[in-house]
């Protein structure tokens, strides 16, 4: 096999060559993006052209602004390495790389990354990441002066810049039109925007560090006279949507146990705070709204449960996901992930496996008002055949791989809608948990979803496209609510008023205050949906 050429190349040709292999291999979704809006037999050729240019010689200025001597092999290889990830992920799964996807991403764990892994990954990564980075690594730098160095480097940024506004003003009709009318493609422009992303999440983080912790809710205690003590299982669910759940109207039984309870209550307008689990879970247990939403600023606040916690509310956390994205920091956190607290492992570990710790958990409290929250595994795909025991595959055939544009649209929803079927399932069961204790609690349980998912629509698949560009199924998420026997009946009753009013996460915080009877003056009695309401204000509108 013949050794590969060694190049003697100063640091800008490097940075020209590698800028011109991510140009041209790196951004087949931002070329279809651009094409499905400019078809080539419509006479624009010319400037079709011209993006290509655009694209290189705005890949060219951002390397020249960010990879110097003497990191610069290294900070090459590493934006080389990850425009080969980010190529994959949108070219298969249709997401963008933005800041919250690179969130969610450094968030992940071992077991979600694995469910991504695929020959067709491997490839990307090899073709449009090894490679270069192997031909970086063996080019021999010219060695320059750092006065020399700066001058050319000075001199490229400059005719880059020039070659940006001649092509710009050439063009410059229907550039002002792309830009105006098109902004979202420019989130496809690989590595352009994910760096640009990259830059902001680290700027958030740096922030973030300096921030100190603000706390509310100090004066928080619980109500007098209010009966029996509080048990309320919060379950968060994980990437369902609205549409997938036949309590909602889906022409599928995809809840054939929970459709046989009376009194259960769906919200059936209810929406996300954001797109990806990083976001939406510190968003639901936060005051902030969607609107005003900020990880940094969730980070370092109080949210509801430390509030619970204050008013002399056992809190507790399971996690069979990821983790509880901050959430949990300073209440009691059990992780369910593995064999060896997880007694329903098959080897996947079921959200099953939490509802063990539940009984023993209320024993030790016992007489105390309770919270506990249940963070599902859920839908998280894009293995979906995973996410469910092998009794629960009733919608065949299923698609059994994580490249889902290699199944079919019905493959794929197959295999989603079983997995619901064992969220229904297990729902099913908490809440018969939660009835052996009637006697002595007003029991509830709560499920909400943190973000829905795309199954293949428009070429679209997963989540965590930024919000205002996500379909609806993304969004609107299912929102199941079970009052036990002794909740107070006006609660049942302002609750059951809002099944089909505009909600959103942005309730929770407030709602399950008021469930648990909780007084302080952080509580917004209107955004709580145990209060009746005709309006919903616009802080609550999705």
């Amino acid at each position: 096999m013949p050794a590969l050429p060694r190049l003697r190349l100063t640091g800008n040709q490097l940075i020209l060559l590698a800028a011109l292999w991510m140009t041209l291999l790196g951004n087949l979704s931002y070329y279809r993006k651009v094409l499905d809006i400019y078809p080539p037999d419509t006479g624009q050729l010319p400037f079709l052209l011209s993006i290509l240019g655009l694209q290189f010689a705005f890949t060219v200025l951002l390397l020249a602004l960010v990879v110097w001597r003497p990191i610069l092999k290294p900070v090459l290889t590493v934006i080389l390495l990850a425009a080969a990830f980010a190529a994959y992920f949108m070219d298969s799964y249709g997401i963008v790389i933005d800041r919250d996807m690179i969130r969610n991403t450094l968030e992940t764990n071992v077991a979600e990354a694995g469910d991504l892994l695929s020959w067709r990954l491997l490839g990307y990564v090899v073709l449009l990441g090894v490679l270069p980075s192997v031909m970086v690594w063996r080019t021999q730098l010219t060695p320059l002066s750092p006065g020399r160095a700066l001058l050319l480097r000075g001199r490229l940024i400059l005719f880059t810049l020039i070659a940006l506004a001649a092509i710009i003003f050439a063009f410059y009709k229907p550039y002002s039109s792309f830009f105006r009318e098109h902004k979202t493609v420019r989130y496809y422009s690989n590595p352009v925007y994910f760096i640009y992303s990259g830059l902001r999440y680290a700027s958030e983080q740096w922030i973030d560090s300096r921030q100190t912790f603000t706390r509310i809710g100090l004066d928080a205690r619980l109500r007098e006279q209010r009966g029996k003590p509080r048990l309320v299982v919060v379950v968060v669910g994980e990437t369902a949507r609205a549409d997938h759940f036949s309590l909602n109207g889906y022409a599928r039984p995809t809840n054939p146990r929970l459709e046989q309870r009376e009194g259960l209550i769906s919200f059936r307008q209810f929406h996300s705070c954001g797109t990806s689990t990083a976001l939406s879970v510190p968003c639901m247990f936060s005051k902030l709204t969607r609107e005003d939403f900020s990880n940094s600023e969730a980070r370092n606040s109080d949210n509801v449960l430390d509030i619970l916690q204050r008013a002399g509310v056992a809190v507790l956390w399971l996690d069979n996901n990821s983790s509880s994205k901050g959430v949990a920091d300073r209440v009691p956190f059990e992780d369910f992930r593995s064999p060896e607290r997880n007694p329903v492992c098959d080897p996947e570990c079921r959200d099953a496996g939490m509802l063990s710790r539940l009984p023993r958990f209320i024993e030790e409290n016992s007489g105390r008002d309770i919270v506990i929250v249940l963070h599902q595994m859920g839908n998280h795909g894009p293995a979906y055949y995973k996410r469910y025991p092998k009794a629960f595959e009733v919608f065949k055939p299923v698609c059994h791989t994580n490249e889902l544009d290699q199944c079919s649209v019905e493959e794929i929803s197959n295999a989603y809608d079983n997995a619901i079927r064992y969220t229904d399932d297990f729902l099913d069961r908490l809440i018969n948990l939660l009835q052996d204790h009637d006697d002595r609690y007003a029991t509830a349980m709560w499920y909400i979803s943190d973000h829905g998912e795309s199954l293949g629509e428009n070429g679209i698949y997963l989540h965590g496209l930024p919000y205002f560009l996500a379909p609806e199924a993304q969004t609107r998420v299912p929102s199941i609510l079970w009052l036990g026997a002794s909740v107070p009946p006006e609660l049942r009753e302002a609750a059951a008023s809002r099944r089909d009013q505009p909600l959103s996460h942005d309730n929770l915080f407030d709602s399950l205050l008021d469930l648990v009877g909780v007084n302080t003056d952080a509580f917004t009695a209107e955004d709580s949906l145990f209060r009746p309401k005709n309006a919903m204000n616009a802080s609550q509108k999705p």
